[in-house]
């Protein structure tokens, strides 16, 4: 059985339309894909353009209100930008939710402009099919050090994994709390950590929990551990925090 995946973001003009046509181009096999807006327009001709321009074909593609698809089981949803992801945070229950954030290229209307954000949905839905795969999942060759190494450089990605490190499975909400940061912008820095292979996702009734990924090589568990136990103040203040939250949810068991 496909995987169901559905981008969405403000518009469904250009960056949804795109991200769409590309997973269905690049694995069409594996994944059933549709794409929506919060305030759907008309599709934008310069997207269609480099989409065409790319040899990816745009026949299927057209402009859809989130609405249409709300009441679909979806496996993954992913948004492409913050306004999206706020509008849809009652929608996407059941689903693994996953935060995305590409500049709008409408907002320039040059065709370079939108031939870099095809650029880099290729990449990341390259990196999201790699994942994401049913029984698949990235092998010790395939961690590149610089997507390791950039995934760390952020602080608040890096808190964020040493604090799931420490807590051994952390949900979002929680993370938010800890970290005293909205839900979208605790979303899109997790996203960056699962795509380069750190961490992994496990849903239990509600909630979707984030843990190191057990299948780590070697040489990045040892930066990990070393980095948690030099630099513990790194989550001093997220931990005390997170142990304040009022009705915290409780892991379930299997």
């Amino acid at each position: 059985m496909k995987r169901r995946v559905l981008f969405i973001c403000t518009a469904n003009s250009a960056r949804s339309l795109m991200a769409e046509a590309l997973l269905r181009h690049m694995a069409g096999d594996q994944f059933e894909v549709a794409s929506a807006g919060t305030q759907p327009k008309e599709p934008n001709l310069l997207a269609l353009r480099v989409l065409a321009e790319a040899g990816i074909s745009t026949e299927e593609l057209h402009s859809k209100s989130l609405a249409h698809f709300r009441n679909e089981p979806w496996d993954y949803v992913i948004t492409l930008c913050d306004k999206a992801a706020t509008d849809c945070v009652a929608f996407r229950e059941g689903a693994q939710q996953i935060a995305w954030d590409f500049p709008d290229p409408a907002l320039s209307n040059r065709r370079a402009t939108f031939a870099l954000t095809l650029k880099e949905l290729k990449e990341r839905i390259g990196l999201f099919t790699l994942v994401h795969q049913k029984g698949t999942a990235l092998r010790p060759e395939d961690y590149n050090p610089v997507t390791i190494f950039k995934a760390l450089g952020d602080e608040l990605r890096l808190a964020a994994l040493l604090l799931i490190r420490d807590q051994t499975r952390l949900c979002v909400c929680e993370l938010t709390e800890a970290f005293g940061l909205s839900q979208p912008k605790v979303s899109r820095h997790l996203a960056i950590l699962r795509d380069a292979g750190l961490v992994e996702t496990e849903r239990r009734g509600q909630w979707v929990y984030y843990y190191l990924n057990p299948r780590l090589p070697a040489w990045i568990s040892r930066v990990v551990d070393e980095t948690a136990r030099n630099n513990s103040a790194l989550i001093e203040t997220p931990l005390v925090q997170l142990q304040a939250m009022s009705e915290r949810p409780a892991v379930q068991c299997p």
